[in-house]
């Protein structure tokens, strides 16, 4: 009460004397959830066909290949992710599919990158074997993708790293194990949380 009091009376450089044990506002910024897919890329990522040309041209075991990125948009900051392990129905789950039709899948690790403005630091925030991203049906890219939360990779919010904020990046890396005969579809779905 004693403090009310103080906190409430003019005391000229003293007037917030009544704050000064109070905690910090929390921040009341929400998040919404997006699914980012290849057209939410950059001009140079934007298509299939431009991320097909990047995967086909790939040799087996030559080191991870930049094959998608999106810079953040002004007044905006992103992380990979949406949800809480908590609430396993309200989380992300993501897919990823790189296959010739009908014949095989290509087969490597799927690694989510959140860098800055000029990629001179970079988080790896997952890393995935990516046949666990697709079904095991090579007919078309609808029998491959995956649609029950049984079948998918979770992929809650990454609140353990930074959001990425404008003109900073998020980007796919691929690293190829065994390519497939000839990569002629590439298709994904990856959760993120947008703060604005």
């Amino acid at each position: 009460m004693f403090e009310n009091i103080l906190g409430n009376l003019n005391l000229g450089g003293l007037g917030g004397i009544g704050t000064l044990n109070k905690p910090a506002a929390k921040q009341t910024q929400q998040p919404y959830k997006v699914d980012l897919i290849i057209q939410d890329g950059d001009a140079a990522y934007n298509t299939m066909a431009l991320v097909l040309a990047i995967i086909g041209a790939m040799a087996a075991g030559a080191g991870y290949t930049k094959i998608w990125e999106k810079t953040i948009p002004a007044q905006q900051a992103l992380r990979w992710g949406y949800g809480s392990p908590a609430l396993p129905h309200n989380q992300g789950y993501m897919y990823f599919i790189s296959l010739d039709t009908a014949v095989n899948f290509q087969i490597g690790k799927l690694r989510l990158v959140q860098a800055n403005a000029r990629e001179t630091k970079a988080f790896v925030v997952g890393e995935y074997n990516d046949n666990r991203l697709h079904t095991a049906d090579i007919t078309t890219v609808i029998t491959a993708r995956p649609v029950s939360i049984n079948d998918m990779i979770a992929l809650p919010e990454k609140t353990e790293f930074p959001k990425v904020g404008e003109d900073s990046k998020l980007s796919l890396h691929y690293y190829c194990v065994t390519p497939a005969t000839a990569e002629d579809t590439v298709e994904f779905s990856i959760p993120a949380s947008v703060y604005q």
